[in-house]
């Protein structure tokens, strides 16, 4: 019989393993409860840094589930009416709209919103 070999992460996590019938939790670590939007602590900042020099408004700081940080995403982008994305724990929204998200965001009830 063939010894199976598993390869650990220092910090916990599975690297590597030769076991074909291996199941990995990953879904729990992405499916955390959202919090209300009273509890969230949400940074609107300006970047233009590796951009080319084009403005993108970013909204970091939220945390819960990917569906509803998507969600969040999809709402800021047709509030401003212009294109974004959800990338990593950030919302990319194009353009200077720190104020249009800001308004929208105190109106829908994330009241921990900060503009940096």
């Amino acid at each position: 019989m063939k010894k199976r070999k598993h390869t650990i992460n220092p910090k916990g996590g599975l690297v590597y393993s030769t076991d074909p019938g291996i199941k990995l939790n990953i879904e729990e670590a992405e499916q955390a409860e959202t919090p209300a939007p009273a509890l969230q602590k949400l940074r609107i900042r300006l970047d233009t840094r590796n951009r080319a020099g084009k403005a993108v408004t970013l909204v970091e700081g939220f945390t819960g589930k990917v569906a509803d940080r998507d969600e969040l995403g999809k709402k800021l982008k047709s509030s401003c009416g212009t294109g974004g994305s959800v990338k990593g724990d950030e919302i990319l929204i194009q353009g200077d709209n720190r104020d249009k998200v800001f308004q929208w965001l105190m109106k829908n009830g994330f009241v921990g919103v900060r503009k940096v």
